[in-house]
């Protein structure tokens, strides 16, 4: 009798100690985080404790088994060491593998992208929108530092080139400019370098030429053409009168079609008044712009107009008197088109 209770008392002990074993297997190591889901981000930041992750893994329909997730994250003292960051929940992740990561920090990077932007307040609300960072932060530091990586208020926008780039959430803002100085500093090869020195032109003078052509045109087909008038007119020290960089000057973006009273605005940006080039970009420069510009074509132009067949080409010419007729016949089409502003 005492050998039969023997036997039911391990048999009861090994039972209960394989559903514990099972139990805690399932804790530590069994999918518990987005069951036939995608992978999800969450975000922690400095005024969010255990209960406010745990709520939120909730709410994001992240959280399978809540009991096993809260029981497992105070044993390995989760609750006690929460660090701020971005993180990747990749589909079926066990509860170990996440308070692990969550508890080290190890933030995956997340990726931002800007491909346009006229000023560069335009770009602070872009690059910051899914960063810890503010708009506020991105320009009190530009206004608090006059010079940054030898750029001022006016230029700093041709550091920022259009791309996607890989940071992490919670980047500081004085990181982040660093960040985009070596992205700058990377695409700006020596070969790159000695083209600009060939133009008598500074990296800073060219993203600037470059934003211009940017601004006058959609087709990279004469994208080079264009960069070549424009250094054609500079060479010959001519006012560049680029139509853009008064739309800049009106501070108005909506206007299609450039008037004498345009002409008019006493402006830095003004080129029809002032010789040279504007004292900043008139918009982010694209990569292919500013290479266009280094690549330019080699030319006689020093006039051009949009053609009339409103087809985003234009029409170039070298004297005054085959310009005119261009933009006579330009002209007319906005008229014809009710385009009067």
């Amino acid at each position: 009798m005492k050998k039969k209770k023997y036997v039911i008392i391990v048999i009861l002990f090994s039972t209960l100690l394989s559903t514990i074993s099972v139990y805690l297997y399932q804790i530590l190591f069994s999918p518990n985080f987005l069951i036939n889901q995608n992978d999800k981000f969450i975000i922690i930041n400095e005024k969010m404790n255990f209960k406010d992750i745990r709520v939120k893994l909730i709410q994001d329909t992240i959280l399978n088994d809540v009991l096993s997730f809260s029981f497992l994250s105070k044993f390995m003292e989760y609750d006690k060491s929460i660090k701020t960051g971005a993180y990747n929940i990749k589909s079926n992740m066990s509860n170990y593998d996440l308070i692990r990561m969550l508890r080290s920090g190890n933030q995956t990077p997340i990726h931002i992208s800007f491909s346009y932007a006229r000023k560069i307040e335009d770009l602070s609300k872009i690059i910051t929108k899914d960063l810890k960072i503010t708009e506020s932060n991105f320009m009190d530091y530009i206004n608090s530092n006059k010079n940054i990586y030898g750029f001022n208020k006016q230029t700093i926008l041709s550091m920022f080139l259009p791309d996607t780039y890989e940071i992490y959430w919670n980047i500081s803002t004085e990181n982040l400019f660093k960040k985009m100085n070596n992205e700058y500093n990377k695409f700006w090869t020596t070969k790159r370098e000695d083209k600009s020195k060939k133009l008598n032109m500074n990296k800073i003078d060219i993203s600037i030429l470059a934003s211009i052509v940017a601004s006058e045109t959609l087709k990279m087909d004469e994208a080079n053409t264009i960069a070549g008038l424009y250094i054609n007119r500079l060479n010959k020290n001519m006012h560049l009168q680029a139509d853009p960089t008064l739309v800049y000057a009106a501070n108005d973006f909506s206007i299609r079609r450039v008037l004498n009273k345009h002409k008019k605005i006493i402006s830095p940006y003004n080129t029809y008044i002032n010789k040279g080039l504007p004292p900043g970009p008139i918009r982010l420069t694209p990569k292919k712009y500013i290479d266009a510009v280094l690549d330019y074509e080699k030319h006689e132009y020093i006039f051009m107009c949009a053609k009339d067949d409103f087809s985003g080409f234009h029409a170039f010419a070298i004297t005054l008197e085959e310009h005119n007729k261009n933009a006579r016949k330009f002209q007319r089409t906005l008229n014809a088109r009710k385009i009067y502003r």
